[in-house]
Order: C-alpha cells, then sequence, then structure tokens
C-alpha cells in the first residue's frame, strides 16, 4: 500500500458510535433531518443539531458544512450533499467527487485527525455502489496525498455487500499506486 492508502480504513456498521473527530453526514440540500444515515445521525445526535443545520444550510450538491456532533461520540457532523442519480451523464461523478474534496478540504481546516463517511448518494439519491465506492476512494487517495489531515479516514458501510465494493476499489487504487 502507498501512503495515502495506509490512512484509509473500511467499517462496517453504526458511523453514529465511532469515536472519531469527525462523522459525515450524507445531507439533503436543506440540512433537514431524512431517512437513512442521515435520520440516523439527527436522532443520536439529539435535537440542538437540526438547529445547528439550520444556521448552516442551505448546502449546494458537491458541497459540505461543519456542525458540532452534540450527543454522537465524534465531536463534529459534516454534512456533504451528494448527487442524484440521474444515469451519470448530469455531472453526478463530478459533483461527488466535489463532496469528498470539500469534506477533506473541512478536515484540513480545522485539524480534525479522523473522519469516517458513508456511502454519499448511494441510499435514496441511487448512485450505483461500484462506481461510487471507486470515486470515493480515487478522490480520497488523492485528497490525502496533499495534506496533513485528516490522518485517518474510514469509509463507515452499512452492510457487507457495500464493504465488499470498498474493498475492491481500496485494492484497486492500491494496485494502481503501486505499478512501475
Amino acid at each position: 500500500m502507498d501512503p495515502q492508502t495506509d490512512r484509509i480504513q473500511l467499517h462496517t456498521g453504526d458511523i453514529t458510535t465511532l469515536d472519531v473527530d469527525a462523522i459525515v453526514n450524507a445531507a439533503n440540500p436543506l440540512l433537514r433531518p431524512g431517512g437513512g444515515v442521515c435520520g440516523a445521525i439527527f436522532q443520536a445526535a439529539g435535537r440542538e443539531l437540526e438547529a445547528a443545520c439550520r444556521e448552516a444550510g442551505p448546502c449546494p450538491t458537491g458541497e459540505a458544512r461543519l456542525t458540532p456532533g452534540f450527543n454522537l461520540p465524534a465531536r463534529y457532523v459534516i454534512h456533504a450533499v451528494g448527487p442524484i442519480w440521474r444515469g451519470g451523464d448530469a455531472g453526478e461523478p463530478e459533483a461527488l467527487a466535489r463532496c469528498y474534496r470539500n469534506i477533506l478540504s473541512l478536515c484540513e481546516a480545522h485539524r480534525l485527525t479522523s473522519v469516517a463517511i458513508p456511502a454519499i448518494s448511494c441510499g435514496i439519491y441511487g448512485y450505483p455502489m461500484d462506481k461510487a465506492a471507486r470515486l470515493a476512494v480515487d478522490t480520497v487517495a488523492e485528497g490525502l496525498a496533499g495534506q496533513t489531515f485528516p490522518r485517518t479516514v474510514i469509509f463507515c458501510l452499512y452492510d457487507a455487500a457495500a464493504r465488499a465494493h470498498y474493498e475492491r476499489a481500496l485494492e484497486a487504487v492500491a494496485h494502481l499506486n503501486r505499478a512501475p
């Protein structure tokens, strides 16, 4: 593995239980409570998160906002708005990559050493998991090459099938970086 992929880990489970500097919420543009990961984060963080999101929002697709974590083990929540999948020709890959770059920028700016990221846009937004995993790992590995923080990125995945996509993507990136 190269230094960037060494900083990337995979975890299967509940992102709201991870003791990291920040967890990422796969957010909607209004930063309102939603379903899936978003709903779980709002429920675990407590009512204060909703008020903080009203202050921080709205958040356009591809961008990210930082709020406190309130009742979460994580100190912060990074709310990142991924694209809705429309077939891949409506700028979705660019928007999703921008999302990951903005997450990394917030980590660097706030000197966050660890961040846990779910499979952004892969739930209700319909982004194909295989494509999203490769783009996520590629973008994060590339971004980590140019910055000190975060020192650890954990892709937190909800099941073994999702994790398998990220394992393949991580191996592909590590393999490319080992090639002469």
